[in-house]
């Protein structure tokens, strides 16, 4: 299971965020922290986890402590399902 929110993530990322499709994210790669998704980029993240995953994200969430990489995300989801 975690295997799939993982690719699905990475791809939603690549393609729709970064316009990169073949750029490779890993699991543990810093996302906010590292610059690769702004404020603006983790908005959409998180509409697309609520759509994709029917899972709640509160606003207050949407930081580095919890969408700072693909592991951390996955487990909010998979802890949420």
């Amino acid at each position: 299971m975690t295997d799939t929110i993982l690719s699905a993530l990475e791809k939603y990322i690549a393609t729709q965020i970064l316009k990169q499709p073949n750029r490779r994210i890993t699991a543990e790669e810093p996302l906010i922290s590292s610059g690769l998704i702004d404020s603006f980029s983790l908005m959409d993240l998180a509409l697309f986890v609520e759509d994709t995953f029917g899972v709640r994200i509160e606003d207050t969430e949407l930081n580095a402590n919890t969408f700072d990489n693909l592991t951390q995300l996955a487990g909010l989801i998979t802890a949420r399902k």
